[in-house]
């Protein structure tokens, strides 16, 4: 069998191995929160997302750098990315619209300093709250990968120093995407998984 491909099924979900193998803790020190900087699309959305900051945009506009204000206001909160993906704005190719800085220069995001603020009931949009994983829907089932970046290399030698795993890291978001019953059948699955090969695993 070919290792590169091996997965686990949980329910619905294919699960790549890296949520059991991988070590991660984000280490905003170290990052400076780049990820909601870099890259050349927004963050994915869906339908009901989009609706959602805008009704809160006027709660967290004035939190926003001036930019991201700017290009909301001109074309508003999401946009089709090139394949055809419902994602967040983004200013000059790459930050965030919905992005502000402290006083250190690290990148927070205003939708979530709002929420932990207790001004709005919305902590973010799910790509971000899961982030580093990424989600692909099929017609029967949904693939759950590690995306791979070179920005996060300080999350995973913060996770292993800790000895927390991908699966770990990400509870809280995994059981709000997906429900405690499957993230209890996750954590058996790597559990299980890790008592057989440990860092041995056949992939490696």
């Amino acid at each position: 069998m070919d290792t590169e491909t091996i997965m686990l099924q949980i329910k619905n979900t294919l699960v790549s191995l890296d949520l059991a193998e991988q070590f991660f803790c984000c280490d905003l020190d170290a990052c400076k929160g780049e990820c909601c900087i870099e890259g050349d699309a927004g963050a994915p959305l869906t339908e009901a997302e989009k609706a959602e900051i805008e009704r809160i945009l006027p709660e967290i506009i004035d939190d926003m750098i001036p930019a991201g204000r700017r290009e909301v206001e001109a074309n508003g909160v999401a946009y089709i990315d090139e394949e055809g993906d419902l994602v967040t704005t983004i200013v000059e190719g790459k930050n965030c619209a919905f992005t502000c800085y402290g006083k250190d220069g690290m990148c927070m995001c205003a939708i979530e300093k709002a929420c932990r603020e207790g001004r709005i009931d919305f902590l973010k949009p799910s790509s971000c709250h899961l982030y580093p994983l990424r989600l692909t829907e099929y017609p029967d089932f949904t693939a759950v990968n590690y995306h791979r970046w070179k920005i996060c290399k300080p999350a995973e030698t913060l996770g292993r120093k800790l000895g927390l795993r991908l699966y770990q890291f990400l509870k809280e978001p995994l059981i709000k995407r997906f429900g405690q019953e499957w993230y209890d059948e996750l954590c058996l699955a790597c559990e299980a998984y890790l008592e057989q090969y440990g860092d041995n695993s056949p992939r490696r």
